[in-house]
């Protein structure tokens, strides 16, 4: 649901710490419903979520958002798209006010070179990914909407506002059927 990583957190932390480093890492805000990546795009930089929350979600050809997943502290933004050498493949949008730790790409690429840390953080990232994503799209292949309902209602009560807009986006649904999916999973909670 909502993804974070502390440890590549600290990792840039210390290297924005470190005074050699400070042309190349800049912290940069974005206030809530900013983009911070947009699909088909160019980027000039990685960015990796210093505090808030983000969503990451492809615009289909019908103008419909499909939301990948939310983003928190510690992950990593644009990363993909330098390695490929390819314009954004989604778009990334603050849910909530976004400080990002921003990465010059010529100094991101140095240190994938010499830094042996940064690779295993990326190959940490990437496993991950690709986990989470085989378990989500299992997940929801054997599972009802409910579930994964109820999941995010859960989510929105403890840690992060999320519109319905939103919920429906990452259900792969419209306000209608999810308007619909809540008053049922309600229903069923006061039987």
């Amino acid at each position: 649901m909502l993804r974070t990583n502390q440890p590549f957190l600290n990792y840039l932390e210390k290297l924005y710490l470190d005074q050699k480093h400070q042309e190349n890492i800049i912290l940069q805000s974005f206030e809530k419903g900013e983009k911070l990546l947009t699909q088909g795009e160019t980027s000039d930089k990685i960015m990796l979520i210093k505090s808030g929350i983000t969503k990451c979600f492809f615009l289909e050809e019908t103008k419909e958002e499909y939301i990948v997943e939310f983003l928190g502290k510690g992950e990593i933004l644009g990363e993909i798209e330098m390695m490929k050498n390819v314009p954004c493949i989604c778009s990334i949008e603050s849910i909530t006010e976004v400080t990002v730790f921003t990465i010059t790409i010529p100094y991101f690429q140095a240190l994938i070179k010499n830094d042996l840390n940064l690779n295993n953080l990326l190959l940490d990232v990437f496993a991950e990914r690709i986990v989470n994503t085989s378990n989500r799209s299992s997940y929801q292949q054997l599972h009802a909407t409910e579930h994964t309902l109820s999941q995010l209602l859960d989510l929105k009560a403890k840690e992060m506002k999320i519109s319905k807009e939103d919920m429906a986006s990452y259900l792969g649904t419209n306000i209608r059927s999810l308007n619909k999916a809540i008053r049922d999973y309600e229903k069923k909670k006061m039987i």
